[in-house]
């Protein structure tokens, strides 16, 4: 059967010619390119990728079809979703079923048959951009007008739109240990499930949450999680983060909530060229020297100061920046902080640790699903700093 045309349109004006896969119908968002050879399923149901357009590097894709253990929450929330091959067929023991079925039955818009190679390679070269999928319109210079009046992704404050509606509570495996509050700012469920492997019973909590409502859960330290949007425009997280720095209450963050920590430290955040997304991405860690093969979905960084601008227009330009992230302590008004992580493809911030409160964070994803496993002991690295303040 002969499937329906469909088109992709860059605000840049680069048309792509492809058929539709998944929903038939129209779509927008931001485009960003994932380099994951696997988890395709996680990063459909990541919330971090809400109102983005992801384009798969991986030229076979849904090869495994897709089952009901492996979703990062309780829908996908891609905008959209761009693949080259996709699989005729989906093969594996645990599958419920196949990829496009689940991308129509939600509602998501696609195209296959597109070159994702040449597309990823312009992305690289101009940067993340606006980008609209269509199979009801194959006018390009009609659908052009509709990418260049949708919303852009500086400026966006999402959390509130992938936040859980209500709190709820992941309970320890095994002998309980701590209990943490996590503000859900796009959390996946891996991250739970990796504290209830270490004791730890997790509250999960809106993301509008006060700090009145963090500590009533009776935590001993505080979770801020990942998400989507600018981090420049989370007022309320970072006032938040604030409250807790200055109760001196343990807290670890992940991604949208290192530059949440960042920013509540007083460090500045910006937009990368192209971001971080993918499972292959490789990150020092200052404290052992070791290097570690990570996870990463993020578009913004914490910014050091003077460093920002000139980072992201290397990272466009595809250079490898000939500055070196500090080492040295930086004096804010919560004590010493350094920068913990450096990403080695282009010395981007990817973590912080400060020196005179219990706080650090990782810009990338050590709860990562369907891995690399290298950074899982971040959790301990919390556990030990709960324990720490306890014995305090």
């Amino acid at each position: 059967m002969k499937r329906r045309s469909a088109i992709l349109v860059l605000e840049d004006g680069r048309t792509f010619h492809g058929e539709a896969y998944g929903s038939v119908g129209e779509t927008f968002g931001e485009a960003v390119f994932n380099t994951g050879m696997t988890g395709y399923q996680e990063t459909l149901t990541d919330p971090s990728y809400h109102r983005q357009v992801v384009v798969q590097t991986a030229p076979h894709i849904g090869n495994t079809g897709v089952n009901g253990e492996d979703d990062e929450s309780g829908r996908i929330w891609v905008a959209g979703y761009v693949v080259r091959d996709p699989a005729r067929i989906g093969s594996n023991w645990r599958a419920t079923g196949g990829l496009e079925d689940r991308l129509a039955a939600e509602g998501v818009v696609g195209i296959s048959g597109v070159d994702t190679r040449a597309l990823t390679r312009h992305l690289r070269e101009r940067g993340a951009m606006r980008v609209g999928i269509s199979s009801v319109d194959d006018d390009p210079a009609a659908l052009l007008d509709r990418v260049r009046h949708a919303p852009q992704m500086v400026g966006a404050d999402l959390s509130a739109e992938v936040t859980t509606d209500k709190p709820y509570v992941v309970e320890a495996v095994g002998e309980h240990r701590f209990t943490v509050a996590a503000l859900d700012l796009g959390i996946k469920r891996n991250v739970p499930r990796r504290l209830a492997a270490r004791g730890v019973t997790t509250h999960v909590l809106p993301a509008g949450s006060s700090i009145e409502d963090l500590l009533a859960t009776g935590a001993d330290a505080v979770f801020f999680s990942p998400g989507p949007g600018d981090p420049a425009t989370a007022e309320g997280p970072v006032a938040l983060a604030r409250e807790v720095l200055g109760r001196r209450i343990p807290l670890f963050g992940i991604c949208f909530g290192s530059q949440i920590l960042g920013r509540a430290l007083g460090f500045g955040t910006y937009k990368l060229g192209y971001g971080h997304r993918g499972i292959n991405q490789p990150v020092l860690d200052r404290a052992t020297g070791k290097v570690e093969v990570t996870s990463h979905n993020h578009g913004f960084a914490v910014a050091w100061p003077g460093r920002e601008q000139e980072l992201s227009a290397v990272q466009v330009s595809g250079r490898r920046p000939e500055v070196v992230v500090p080492d040295q302590v930086i004096e804010t008004e919560f004590g010493g902080v350094q920068v913990s992580h450096v990403c080695l493809n282009d010395n981007v911030v990817e973590g912080l640790r400060a020196k005179d409160v219990p706080a650090f964070t990782v810009q990338y994803h050590p709860e990562a699903a369907a891995g690399p496993h290298d950074a899982d002991y971040l959790f301990d690295r919390f556990a030990e700093l709960i324990e720490g303040g306890k014995n305090a």
